[in-house]
């Protein structure tokens, strides 16, 4: 199962593309995506552009994207917000299963602590795939929320084998 992570913002998107084959995970690929222009508007469809060739690119199996924070500063969060529905959409676009995570679940996922620093997310990612190298933190994550679903995704479909419980 190959499966990209998305980071959204609407400065940087960060994305990463894992490949799972039972329980290993490989590296196949991460990078941002700058806004571009000078409205909320020409900024989104620029999101959309490049978020689309990712997928063309690297043709993912599933999606997986990070769910926002809520900052103090309600604009913030709103336009911070329309990013992440870009990324939403670009993955229904693709006809993808998308897979939403807290920041926290993909701290605990990734280190095994919920309020785990950047650094530690980093380095936790660096020894579970051996030959990443990112250069902002946005990529990170992004690698972050793919192995979250990635070890979501092998939990699902191993209770939905599990027969369900007997009629009574």
């Amino acid at each position: 199962m190959r499966v990209l992570g998305i980071d959204p913002g609407l400065r940087v998107t960060g994305w990463g593309v894992i490949e799972a084959k039972g329980s290993v995970l490989s590296h196949v690929a991460n990078g941002i995506c700058r806004s571009e222009g000078s409205d909320l508007a020409d900024r989104l469809n620029s999101l959309h552009i490049q978020l689309t060739e990712v997928f063309r690119a690297h043709r993912p199996d599933e999606a997986a994207v990070e769910q926002i924070f809520v900052n103090t500063d309600n604009r913030s969060s709103l336009k911070l917000g329309q990013a992440r529905a870009i990324a939403l959409l670009v993955a229904a676009q693709a006809g993808l299963r998308v897979g939403e995570y807290a920041p926290n679940t993909v701290k605990k996922v990734v280190v095994g602590v919920g309020h785990a620093q950047k650094s530690q997310v980093e380095h936790m990612i660096r020894l579970q795939l051996p030959g990443a190298t990112f250069s902002t933190s946005d990529e990170a994550d992004a690698l972050g929320v793919a192995i979250t679903h990635a070890i979501h995704g092998r939990f699902d479909n191993i209770l939905s084998a599990i027969p369900s419980a007997v009629e009574t």
